[in-house]
């Protein structure tokens, strides 16, 4: 099989020679060999498990997304994607990205918060000065 991970500006990983797929989806782990049917499944935040001709088995922590499989061809499409051969390694890096963005998130609501809180206060003051 062919594995392309797709993120919203960039090609994560473009692999040839894939024997196996584990994705984690809504319904639950799902595994994907060469000769299954094609087929479509929502992705949640878990980890992508493949195994590849030469590389050994490989594992990458994805965010929520959708895998598509169309023949030989397995496109997965996420938001954010970390990739790891170790699962220590990888739980770690996730674990510094998820913090990340979650400083990151906060700061955008407090942003956020403050422009609201500004807009309502223009609005207050339009309304009485009429």
């Amino acid at each position: 099989m062919n594995l392309k991970i797709l993120l919203p500006f960039e090609i994560f990983a473009d692999i040839t020679g894939v024997s196996r797929i584990v994705v984690d989806t809504s319904d639950g782990e799902y595994g994907l060999l060469p000769h299954r049917l094609d087929c479509v499944a929502a992705l949640v935040p878990g980890i992508l498990t493949y195994e590849a001709e030469g590389s050994g088995v490989t594992y990458v922590a994805v965010d929520e997304g959708v895998m598509v499989k169309t023949g030989a061809d397995v496109l997965v499409s996420v938001r954010r994607a970390i990739g790891g051969a170790d699962l220590g390694r990888l739980h770690e890096a996730v674990s510094r990205e998820f913090l990340k963005v979650g400083e990151q998130e906060r700061d955008v609501r407090a942003a956020v918060a403050r422009m609201e809180g500004g807009l309502v206060r223009r609005v207050a003051e339009l309304q009485h000065g009429r």
